[in-house]
């Protein structure tokens, strides 16, 4: 296996998240030979400072896949789960290439990003660019802290990698998310009623007892095991952006099988047999919805094999 590093590596403190689209009359071939060059492109800027851990993932969209690699598809590479229930949407808006690169330092985030870009420009155009940063003691907007169920150590590979798909061992599927908070409603609430809502404790972040837990918490709707009792897990790359205007959380989920985040937006959104759904949904809104496949570095630099 030769995974992208950025996956398992540790979340930092910068991130930039780069989705393109392709231009019209856009070479594939010369788009996939420049995504074989993003790994040497970024080792050389990891090389100016490696202390700052510079890590960049490319990853690729189910609508670009099959004409830039015809020869070979990820199993399960499909379109974003699209679902609602009422009010709640969580809308499926496609884009070809995302670009996830994380450091603690923000000029050589930057730099990595800029490079990346110019070596695509001719064939590809940005859809959106969102600064992630560490918000306090890495929470989210809301005040919670963000991720305290992710994998750890060496669980991290056996949550996020394909283990068993020939020349995609080492890949990762990858779902991606902007929502937009509605902070001056959700600063309404008191801090017992958001404890509420997302089933931990605010300031010490000590998740409740399952059976303490309200049905719509968010912790509880996004705790589930398969038929086997097996805990369904993603490894979150997730990170807040914004300004004064607006801000919110780009969310990113990386996989062995894209069915683990499924099922979590499933409960999340359309609930449990009882209709049961997250109330941390009723403050924040889902804007854009990715699905991708971030293949092994092996993969990128000779897709023909």
């Amino acid at each position: 296996m030769s995974p992208q590093a950025g996956i398992c590596a540790e979340a930092n403190v910068h991130a930039l998240f780069l989705i393109l689209d392709r231009r019209s009359g856009a070479d594939p071939t010369r788009i996939a030979e420049a995504l074989g060059e993003v790994s040497e492109l970024n080792a050389e800027i990891a090389a100016l400072d490696p202390s700052a851990e510079l890590h960049a993932v490319v990853a690729v969209g189910d609508k670009i896949w099959d004409d830039l690699y015809p020869r070979a598809r990820p199993a399960h590479l499909k379109p974003f789960p699209e679902m609602g229930r009422d009010s709640l949407h969580m809308p499926d808006t496609p884009a070809d290439l995302l670009f996830h690169i994380h450091s603690a330092r923000r000029d050589l985030t930057f730099e990595s990003g800029r490079r990346i870009y110019a070596r695509l420009a001719q064939d590809m155009a940005v859809v959106e660019e969102v600064l992630g940063f560490r918000y306090m003691d890495s929470r989210d907007l809301i005040g919670f802290v963000d991720g305290t169920e992710n994998p750890q150590g060496e669980d991290r590979p056996g949550v996020a990698l394909v283990s068993d798909d020939g020349p995609f061992n080492g890949g990762s599927y990858l779902h991606a998310q902007r929502f937009v908070h509605d902070l001056e409603k959700w600063n309404q609430l008191e801090v017992k009623e958001q404890e509420r809502v997302i089933g931990r404790t605010k300031v010490d972040n000590i998740e409740f007892a399952r059976a303490d837990k309200s049905p719509h918490a968010h912790t509880l709707r996004t705790s589930l095991k398969d038929a086997d009792g097996k805990s369904i897990e993603i490894l979150r790359h997730s990170m807040p952006y914004g300004a004064v205007t607006e801000s919110g959380l780009f969310f990113m989920a990386y996989a062995a099988t894209p069915e683990n985040f499924t099922s979590m937006l499933r409960s999340m959104v359309e609930g449990d047999e009882q209709g049961n759904r997250d109330h941390l949904m009723n403050y924040t809104s889902a804007v854009s919805g990715m699905s991708f496949f971030a293949p092994p570095v092996s993969f990128l630099q000779n897709p023909t094999g």
